[in-house]
């Protein structure tokens, strides 16, 4: 069996890598270059969409930004999973918005925005302070403002109207209004839905993000709050009839969970699941999307993840850490890329912690902020 990812980034290379032992071939296709890839080593291995459908038994995506033009002949192929519509849900603010409220799952008060009398409007809707995000392509942090006061709302739409000024060129971009939400913390939920409907769940996994981009992940095999996630899982994907790996983001609010946003695909804040799984979200993905019997979502041990941004070196001790896990990407480096992660294990929570802070004190703390903060949470 072929399956083919749209996108040619790491996530289509850890789902190829987790493809191999189930005897799954996986090609990638670049959106960019229109060329089809290797997704493990980059070897091109041929070009142009239609030729990528033609050879594919399955078709997925690794990113949710994919232009219309190329996701019209992969629904018509009949052969994309999670398909099109959780796609542009993902990618557009304004879908995902509505689909909640459709599903009936709970997320912050927002309205659309496009034009400065509306976002007047929003205020006095949904009070201050609000935060306002774009509905394509707000990813890490990216496309987002903060209205605090009244007082600078004159100049936040000057900076928005310039952002929708030069977006409008490529695409229908809009902005939505978001209540703010004074959250006690973030976490997700990965999970995955076979073409059955059957689904498996990996517990709920504790997030800290610097400068609004994931920085660690870590794996909690009993939260309080599991439950009423897979509830609210469980009905995003049965309104969407989805197939393969999901991941929803929330805030905790007390004993609430709000939804800040849906990623139809695998996960920055699942790779632990290679090492913490019994089955990780990319093999669990294509199982999915190829008609296979899910995997178990058990935790084999503790663990969190770490991303690497920026670096392509890090100091060859870490390795001499038990349960330490090193995971490159082969990109070229630039500032804020992400570029690898770490997976570390233990077989208890304090020895997790001892060997996470063995792995700080080998990072360069300028490239690593805030890591000592998530001690205590171990």
């Amino acid at each position: 069996m072929r399956v083919l990812v749209l996108g040619a980034g790491q996530l289509a290379r850890m789902m190829a890598l987790e493809a191999i032992p189930l005897n799954i071939e996986v090609q990638a296709f670049d959106v960019r270059s229109n060329q089809i890839v290797d997704p493990i080593n980059q070897q091109v291995l041929g070009e142009g969409l239609q030729q990528a459908l033609r050879d594919a038994d399955v078709v997925t995506a690794e990113f949710e930004h994919i232009p219309q033009a190329v996701l019209e002949p992969c629904e018509q192929s009949g052969k994309f999973l999670p398909g099109s519509r959780a796609i542009l849900t993902g990618g557009d603010r304004r879908i995902e918005k509505a689909l909640l409220q459709q599903a009936g799952v709970a997320s912050a008060a927002y309205a659309e925005v496009h034009n400065k009398a509306e976002l007047e409007a929003a205020v006095q809707q949904l009070g201050l302070p609000l935060v306002l995000k774009s509905a394509l392509e707000g990813y890490d942090g990216k496309g987002q403002w903060r209205l605090k006061q009244m007082e600078q709302l004159d100049a936040v739409w000057t900076e928005v109207a310039q952002f929708l000024k030069q977006a409008s060129k490529k695409a229908k971009q809009g902005i939505v209004a978001e209540q703010f939400i004074p959250f006690d913390y973030e976490v997700s939920l990965v999970g995955a839905r076979g073409q059955d409907g059957s689904t498996v769940f990996y517990p709920l996994t504790e997030n800290h993000h610097v400068n609004g981009v994931l920085s660690v992940s870590l794996a909690r095999s009993e939260h309080p709050l599991q439950t009423q996630a897979e509830q609210m899982f469980q009905a995003i994907a049965d309104e969407l009839d989805y197939v393969g790996v999901l991941a929803i983001e929330f805030f905790v609010v007390g004993e609430q969970l709000l939804v800040n946003e849906l990623a139809p695909r695998v996960h920055n804040s699942g790779h632990w699941t290679q090492q913490g799984a019994d089955t990780s979200q990319f093999a669990n993905h294509i199982r999915a999307v190829c008609g296979l019997p899910l995997g178990a979502s058990t935790v084999l041990r503790p663990t969190l993840m770490v991303n690497i941004l920026g670096l392509d070196q890090l100091p060859d001790a870490l390795l001499g850490i038990a349960g330490l896990h090193l995971h490159w990407y082969g990109k070229t480096p630039r500032p804020g890329r992400k570029m690898g992660h770490i997976n570390l294990s233990a077989d208890t929570t304090g020895q997790l912690a001892k060997r996470f802070e063995q792995l700080i004190a080998l990072l360069p703390e300028e490239d690593f902020p805030e890591l000592e903060l998530l001690l205590d949470k171990i």
